[in-house]
């Protein structure tokens, strides 16, 4: 059974998260709001003993709970379409990174350097290291810089895959023979989890991603020793 923080978001790490922790919360008050309004209405209803056998109409009332909802529903998609676009914007990326979906791992490709591809298989379960995270670590993971615009290009060699790591606020599927793009920028280090989120097979679960974002320092040294 999930406990209560399990339901919650991951902590975002990027600004877009954010945004749509924002949305997300914004969205539950407006609903709080609803459900408490109409409860209250339910309640006065059942509980109040007056009632008028000819009331037939009452232009006044009908005229409120049209408007309403109308006015609530535009509240809802002003900051929905706003998010919607901002998700999908393309900001000058700096680094590009092809990622390509297998049965059942990941490989990546650094367009912008030269000679810097490799795959990406899940960390055995028989790992005798007790340190590792079970199911989620990777023998090779990808290496980003921080406070930098990184643009993914996903597609996939086999069946529908889905490159997803929900920290960053990021989902797209690997479609065999299209290229899905995604855009993100993280403004802290750290390593961040996700999984293939499409039903791709008998060892779907078994193909994890794994992020680490490290200074910009730190991503050039890596570059420079890479081998």
């Amino acid at each position: 059974m999930a406990t209560w923080s399990q339901l919650n978001f991951q902590n975002s790490v990027s600004p877009l998260m954010e945004q749509m922790i924002f949305f997300h919360d914004f969205i539950l008050m407006i609903l709080i709001l609803i459900i408490t309004l109409i409860s209250y209405f339910m309640i006065n209803l059942f509980s109040n003993k007056f009632m008028n056998r000819f009331l037939m109409e009452d232009q006044s009332i009908e005229l409120i709970w049209t408007l309403l909802p109308s006015i609530i529903l535009i509240f809802i998609a002003l900051p929905s379409l706003k998010l919607l676009y901002l998700l999908d914007e393309n900001n000058k990326p700096i680094i590009t990174i092809k990622t390509l979906g297998h049965q059942w791992y990941w490989s990546y490709e650094y367009f912008d350097f030269k000679k810097i591809c490799f795959d990406s298989f899940m960390t055995p379960k028989n790992n005798s290291n007790l340190d590792y995270f079970r199911l989620l670590e990777v023998d090779n993971q990808l290496i980003l810089p921080m406070k930098t615009q990184i643009r993914m290009l996903i597609s996939a060699t086999d069946v529908i895959h889905s490159w997803t790591i929900p920290a960053l606020s990021v989902k797209a599927d690997a479609v065999p023979g299209r290229l899905n793009q995604v855009n993100f920028f993280t403004h802290r280090p750290g390593v961040y989890f996700g999984q293939c989120s499409e039903i791709c097979g008998t060892n779907h679960s078994f193909m994890p991603i794994m992020m680490e974002s490290i200074s910009t320092q730190s991503f050039i040294n890596w570059i420079k020793n890479f081998n």
